[in-house]
């Protein structure tokens, strides 16, 4: 890897957050861990939400997209992890880098997107209940999912087009658990300062514009909530959203921690940052989504326990 363009970087070295053994022990039981809970529950409510019938509506089918992209994100990342950690050779190669780094984006993105999408669902459904059916149908649903979907692999595509014309040198060494934008554009020898600026444009518009839409649903929705004379009402309508509104501050605080700041400040407390919405937000969304929700109480004890369920209630 000397001088020249990007075909010359053969392999980079994922070294991890430590190199130490006895903490690389420790941090491989942890993301082995944390992998089985995302997966399980993931799995669970894709799972429970298409077997049940009662919970075939708009806002059902988002969140089994939410929870397939969430099981997409993890199995990208950390299978890899957990055998960097147990092995020798910490090496990946140039086009395994790049299409890791693809997926990374492009399920962060759907993520942003469906997000804004459900956001828009639980607006009509409190701001405009009477035209829900209509304003939120099957096909209507199954066309924003598809944007979604659509506009994601596309957008990390762009972007990773843009990081082959990065050249790399000298130091290959990436201390950290997975390809990251930021960690290979700290590592190029080129000028990278037309991608930072690429990335810090399209990613304002890709991730604030649905961020935007998203408080400016609430604004409506908090003004309709407050607008209800019972109170047992407004309860039963803001727990609609909470689920929602927790996962959005978890997901949206810890990614703008980590990329609306200069490059050259990136620093290890930023990949703590991406640990949380690489890996905690995935594992927690099925928790936040099911904790106070009947309905998916319900189809998961349909699910798990059958009929014993159905006698117990």
């Amino acid at each position: 890897m000397h001088g020249g363009n990007q075909s010359e970087t053969s392999e980079f070295l994922l070294l991890g957050l430590s190199e130490s053994p006895k903490e690389q022990r420790i941090l491989f039981w942890m993301f082995l861990s944390m992998y089985l809970v995302t997966v399980v529950g993931n799995v669970l409510i894709i799972l429970a939400i298409s077997i049940d019938p009662h919970l075939h509506t708009p806002m059902y089918l988002l969140l089994a997209n939410l929870s397939l992209t969430d099981l997409f994100f993890v199995t990208n990342t950390i299978p890899n992890t957990l055998v960097n950690l147990q092995s020798q050779n910490k090496a990946i190669s140039y086009a395994g880098c790049l299409t890791q780094l693809y997926f990374l984006v492009s399920l962060v993105t759907l993520d942003n997107f469906i997000l804004a999408t459900m956001a828009y669902d639980r607006y009509v459904a409190i701001c405009r209940p009477l035209y829900y059916v209509t304003a939120m149908n099957p096909g209507l649903c199954i066309l924003l999912l598809t944007l979604c979907w659509g506009l994601s692999v596309l957008y990390g595509l762009f972007l990773t087009l843009f990081v082959t014309k990065v050249t790399f040198c000298g130091s290959r060494k990436i201390h950290y658990i997975f390809c990251e934008m930021y960690v290979l554009l700290r590592l190029a020898c080129s000028n990278t300062q037309v991608n930072h600026t690429m990335l810090i444009a399209t990613g304002s518009f890709i991730f604030l514009a649905p961020l935007g839409f998203m408080i400016m649903s609430y604004v409506y929705i908090v003004r309709a909530i407050l607008r209800i004379p019972s109170a047992s009402s407004k309860y039963k309508a803001f727990s609609t959203c909470a689920s929602h509104l927790a996962v959005v501050s978890l997901f949206y605080g810890t990614l703008c921690m980590v990329y609306l700041q200069p490059l050259q400040s990136y620093s290890m407390k930023d990949s703590v940052a991406t640990v949380m919405y690489a890996v905690v937000t995935p594992m927690m969304n099925p928790f936040i989504y099911s904790l106070r929700n009947k309905d998916m109480h319900g189809a998961l004890g349909r699910l798990l326990l059958g009929k014993a369920f159905q006698r117990f209630t």
